[in-house]
This record gives C-alpha cells, sequence and structure tokens, in this order.
C-alpha cells in the first residue's frame, strides 16, 4: 500500500502533464464588402476590424484557386498566407485608420482563367 502511494505522488509532482488547453478565440473571417471580379480581372474589397485584431480573407472567386502570393504588404498591420486560398491581416494594436494590401492570385473557373490582383482596403477602428 505505501509504494502505491509513492507511485501516485510521483505522477502528480512530476509525471507527465496534461495537454494544455488553448482559450484562444478564433480568427473569424473579414466582414468583406465588394464583389470579386472573374479569374484574370483585377478586384477591390473593403474589410472592417479593430486595432489589434485579425481576421481571415478568403479568395472567393469561382473555381480553383491555383496559386497565391502578396504583392502589396499592409503599412499598418501584418498579412500572412495560410493556404493556397486564404490569408489571415492583423491591425496594429492602438492604430486607427486605414490600411491597405494586395493578394495576387491565379486560378481557374468555369468561364474564364487567369491572374488577378485583389487590392483590399481596411479600415481600423
Amino acid at each position: 500500500m505505501q509504494l502505491s502511494k509513492v507511485a501516485a505522488l510521483a505522477l502528480i509532482a512530476g509525471g507527465p502533464s496534461l495537454p494544455s488547453v488553448s482559450l484562444a478565440r478564433p480568427v473569424s473571417e473579414c466582414s468583406i464588402s465588394g464583389t470579386l471580379a472573374d479569374w484574370g480581372e483585377n478586384s477591390m474589397a473593403d474589410i472592417d476590424l479593430a486595432s489589434g485584431e485579425s481576421c481571415q480573407f478568403p479568395i472567393r472567386m469561382r473555381g480553383t484557386v491555383n496559386g497565391s502570393d502578396i504583392s502589396q504588404k499592409p503599412t499598418h498591420g501584418k498579412l500572412k498566407r495560410l493556404n493556397q486560398s486564404t490569408f489571415e491581416y492583423k491591425a496594429k494594436t492602438k492604430y486607427k485608420g486605414s490600411d491597405t494590401f494586395a493578394i495576387k492570385a491565379t486560378g481557374q473557373g468555369p468561364t474564364a482563367s487567369g491572374t488577378s490582383v485583389i487590392t483590399v482596403h481596411a479600415t481600423i477602428k
């Protein structure tokens, strides 16, 4: 009986720990106004978010995204590519105003294919 108490104490004090649970809030999709044009045509979109917040910007053009990259980095935030069709924008903390970034994407849809540049204007509140 004494040995089982020592083993239990060893597990509590120095044994393997339980996995930690992240309490981070999931990043929501950007509130986008504007309609993306077809593949091969350039588009403009507007997003709104609060200072210091992040949102995901998915490329929602009909068809398949074959490749994408950042063609213009934002001045007052950070933009990163999460996968071929989704980017995440994070506004700089304590900054309020506007920011602009651009994404270059290549794809193919039911009626057109080609490369498009999507310019996004962010309003940071």
